[in-house]
């Protein structure tokens, strides 16, 4: 549903004055009725308005996230590459750690 297709407001439902006929509506029963009518449109705005507002939240965290998981990882463990150098040192023995 657009908000383009939303024609009244709270407002508008509260205000509307409608003609009275010879045979017409009990007219506190329509009061009551477009007051429960206003109550709900109310709760639905609030409901659309935190709906966006968590939509938008979610879209900022998914593309933080798909921005993070994209960024390579440039950081490098020096003690893992030691270990890696002595492991080589072990196995290899002396000789190939000294052509390096």
């Amino acid at each position: 549903m657009s908000l383009n297709r939303i024609q009244l407001t709270g407002k508008e439902i509260l205000e509307k004055n409608f003609k009275t006929a010879m045979r017409g509506y009990h007219q506190e029963e329509v009061d009551e009725f477009l007051d429960t009518v206003i109550q709900d449109y109310e709760a639905f705005q609030q409901e659309i308005e935190q709906l966006r507002q968590e939509n938008d939240r979610l879209k900022k965290q998914s593309d933080n996230t798909r921005t993070r998981s994209t960024t390579p990882n440039h950081q490098v463990n020096y003690d893992i590459l030691k270990r890696l150098s002595n492991l080589e040192k072990s196995v290899f023995g002396k000789k190939f750690a000294d052509t390096e």
